[in-house]
């Protein structure tokens, strides 16, 4: 090959090469410019009259809802990327039978949108508050690292609003997924019965300058129980989403003292100069300050308006007898704000029905919801800032049929003193008083205080029979205890009907003034101090603003701390209650009777006493092995937990043996019985006396008194001494120089034989590895010899062939031997 040809086609080689590597470079070139295009989101953002087409139906409030048929776009503005947004899930209407009803909380959490620089989105973080530090704190970078927000989606920009300061997303398919925190069910009985997909529509959108209401039906199925093997029925239900702005700049805290019954917040703060983390508890309360030109005259102790008073407005489905007696039940609140330094804090209204510029939806607005429900109770919940402790708004859940509890509760509580208790059907103005009371009650708690069981423990019994007492202080302490009516007086007290109903009480005014006074100073940790001398002064000053708590929490020992008690005795409250339905029982067939109906109302009443004599019990059987438990400070003198004393003990047992354990036939009025209820084997007192032993000699409550005479002493009741007591109370027949026993004395001491039977054939260390089963051992042993005494002085037949069988069954007992399992 020559050189010039050789040239020649090197010169082609190269030429192509080059073409070809421009040909590839072109190409890539329109491929990258393909896939940037297909990637990247910026590329896909359209205009905004090309998303929002004429057609669709929009909403403007907090953020801008778009709809039209099955697509839905939210417009969220700048101003709110950032700020945390209380979302709260509740139920509009759902399947029957699942007690479940419209307009309750199903649950809520706090959110935030946020810009996505990097990627032209709009996400959704939550707002996880559980740790805190100051910002100028070398510890906060620290604090803000560890506490990462999650991202709960990720939703592309479709389009810029006007002047690019909103931001178009869509989330048609999102709020249709099950996964979605608009269609939670968490936390209902719903939760557990869902199944297969669910076919979800908008059935409602709301916007308001801080709140985007949106409502969603979902086509379901549900199993109608858990075990059902049959198969899930279809259900439609309808769930209120509601999206409520929080407050810019967080209200400050007010830390809870443990001396004070307030809801609290709880977060973990850290600080440079700590030692250890604080764990900060703060109360929910509502932002009541005083308008900019009143400042002075608030420091100085001057009354003065809020700037933005509390109004809970009636709901317009309330039948109206009621509305008034509701709207009274807020305002009574006022003298309790007044000692917090404000006049015309709080204020009931009627919903003005002809104002088209107000919405109930509206989260400006509070509520008393009227609920068309079988259930006989009413509710005070309310929306937050969890941040802070501010409550934003309330709407309280009442319960069409709580009317058929305080029937029954003043009737049986109040009949033998109040000739206008003694009716089938009160008159509206007595049901009225009773509805304003709870009204009232559930109040209290949408102003942030908690139940306070103990507050009518600190009222002397024989004080509650005193009209002078009662005028002034009332028969509890705080509206916010569980002491319903005046049980204890009786009818030669001559106590008026006003005096004999709960109401607002020295406590409710303290708390409220401690919750929602200024602050004391400028500085947060001296104000903090100064708040807590506030409270040891004022318990120092005035032992009835003790707060006792919740019955249901650690203080459940505490005897001082139930729910439906009064006074400073169980026992002797209980006595005096007793009486007084001693008196009724007789009297409910005339008093229940009504236009020739039937026995259902004599039934209910009759039950509600039963339920009352049962209440009694529980009330004194709290004091045996009891502890009271007193918050306290170094500042305040005196142990933080005590016995219940030795002589309260030993009245309680007693109590149980002259109300209980000697047969109350006077519950069992056949007048009554044989009108409402078919005999049965156990009957209500036999039932209930082996229930009442069967506490008493169950292992907990003697490893109790055990444990409490181990701790405190000679101040514990001892155990030998308290089972002692039980054993002569129920054997005390064996004493009689011819024993004779009826048919439930019998099957009790039954009961007393079965309960230590258990005991002594267990095999489990925390019965057997303990000087209690030694003890009772001792007692089986000693009951042995007294039964097989008093056989032979037995000439009642039933009775001897009750101990002759009693004697096999400790025998057999004592001889065996248990086998382990």
């Amino acid at each position: 090959m020559t050189n010039k040809l050789i040239a020649f086609i090197s010169f082609l080689l190269f030429a192509f090469a080059s073409s070809a590597q421009s040909v590839n470079s072109d190409t890539m070139a329109i491929r990258r410019d393909t896939i940037r295009r297909f990637t990247d989101p910026r590329a896909q953002i359209k205009p905004y009259e090309e998303v929002i087409r004429t057609g669709y139906t929009s909403w403007r409030g907090l953020f801008t809802v778009h709809l039209l048929k099955d697509t839905v776009y939210f417009e969220i503005p700048e101003s709110i990327l950032g700020r945390d947004i209380e979302v709260i899930n509740s139920l509009v209407q759902g399947p029957g039978g699942t007690h479940l009803y419209s307009g309750e909380d199903i649950d809520e959490k706090t959110i935030f949108f946020e810009h996505g620089d990097q990627d032209s989105s709009i996400r959704i973080r939550y707002d996880w508050i559980i740790s805190s530090a100051d910002s100028g704190s070398n510890i906060f970078k620290a604090v803000t690292k560890s506490n990462l927000n999650p991202i709960s989606i990720s939703f592309p920009i479709k389009a810029y609003g006007p002047n690019e300061k909103t931001y178009v997303i869509d989330v048609s398919k999102w709020i249709r997924d099950p996964k979605c925190f608009m269609n939670s069910m968490d936390g209902t009985i719903l939760s557990q019965s869902l199944v297969g997909p669910r076919d979800v529509t908008v059935s409602l959108v709301h916007a308001y300058p801080i709140n985007v209401e949106i409502s969603l039906a979902k086509n379901a199925e549900i199993r109608t129980s858990a075990f059902s093997r049959t198969p899930p029925q279809p259900a439609t239900i309808i769930t209120h989403t509601s999206f409520v702005e929080l407050p810019d700049k967080p209200m400050e805290q007010r830390i809870q003292d443990d001396r004070v019954g307030f809801f609290a917040d709880q977060e973990f703060h850290f600080s440079d100069d700590q030692q250890k983390v604080e764990d900060r508890r703060f109360i929910l309360r509502w932002r009541l300050e005083p308008k900019d030109e009143d400042k002075e005259k608030f420091a100085m102790g001057e009354l003065v308006e809020p700037k933005n008073p509390i109004v809970i407005y009636i709901d317009p489905a309330t039948p109206k007898q009621w509305r008034p007696y509701l709207i009274e039940g807020i305002n009574d609140w006022q003298r309790a704000f007044a000692k917090a330094g404000f006049k015309h804090a709080i204020v009931g209204k009627e919903w003005p029905e002809d104002d088209k510029t107000m919405h109930v939806d509206d989260a400006r607005y509070s509520f008393i919801n009227y609920m068309p429900s079988e259930i006989e109770n009413a509710m005070g919940p309310n929306v937050h800032d969890p941040r802070s402790g501010e409550i934003i708004q309330t709407h309280i859940h009442w319960y069409h049929n709580v009317m058929q509890l305080l029937h029954s509760w003043y009737m049986v509580q109040a009949g033998a003193v109040d000739p206008k208790a003694r009716h089938a059907k009160f008159d509206d103005e007595l049901m009225g008083e009773l509805i304003r009371f709870v009204s009232s009650h559930e109040v209290g708690h949408t102003l942030g205080l908690r139940h306070n069981m103990g507050s009518s423990s600190t009222v002397p019994v024989d004080s509650l029979r005193s009209r002078r007492w009662l005028d002034a202080h009332g028969h509890t302490p705080s509206i916010m205890d569980y002491a319903r009516f005046d049980y204890v007086a009786q009818p030669e007290d001559n106590i008026p009907e006003h005096d004999l109903f709960p109401r607002i009480g020295e406590y409710d005014r303290w708390a409220i003034e401690w919750g929602y006074g200024p602050d004391r100073l400028k500085n947060s940790d001296e104000n903090r101090l100064a708040q807590r001398k506030l409270v040891t002064d004022s318990l120092a000053a005035n032992p009835r603003l003790w707060f006792g708590g919740d019955d249901r929490e650690t203080k459940r020992m505490d005897p001082r701390c139930q729910s439906e008690d009064l006074g400073n005795d169980a026992m002797l409250a209980s006595e005096y209650g007793i009486k007084n339905l001693k008196r009724i029982v007789p009297n409910l067939p005339e008093w229940t009777k009504e236009n020739d109906a039937s026995y259902d109302d004599l039934n209910i009443e009759y039950a509600a006493v039963q339920d009352q004599f049962t209440l009694y019990m529980q009330h004194v059987m709290m004091n045996l092995g009891g502890v009271y438990t007193t918050p306290k400070t170094s500042s305040d003198k005196g142990n933080v937990v005590e016995p219940t004393p030795i002589a309260k003990q030993k009245e309680a047992l007693e109590f149980f043996d002259q109300e209980l354990f000697t047969t109350p036939y006077w519950i069992l009025n056949s007048h009554v019985t044989t009108l409402v209820s078919q005999p049965k084997q156990p009957d209500f007192v036999e039932d209930l006396q082996e229930q009442v032993l069967n506490k008493l000699l169950d292992m907990k409550k003697i490893d109790q008194v055990l444990a409490n005479e181990r701790q405190f002493g000679e101040k514990g009741y001892s155990l030998e001494d308290y089972l002692g007591t039980i054993h002569m109370t129920i054997w005390k027949e064996l004493k009689s120089s011819s024993p004779r026993e009826d048919s439930y004395r019998r099957n009790l001491q039954k009961a007393y034989v079965g309960a230590f039977e258990t005991i002594l054939l267990s095999t489990t260390p925390e019965n057997t590895e303990t000087d209690a089963f030694s003890i009772i051992r001792a007692d089986f042993l000693h009951l042995q010899k007294e039964v097989n005494s008093a056989i032979p002085r037995t000439s009642d037949k039933l009775t001897r062939y009750h101990l002759e069988d009693i004697k096999e069954r400790i025998k057999k007992t004592l001889e065996a031997k248990p086998t382990i399992q």
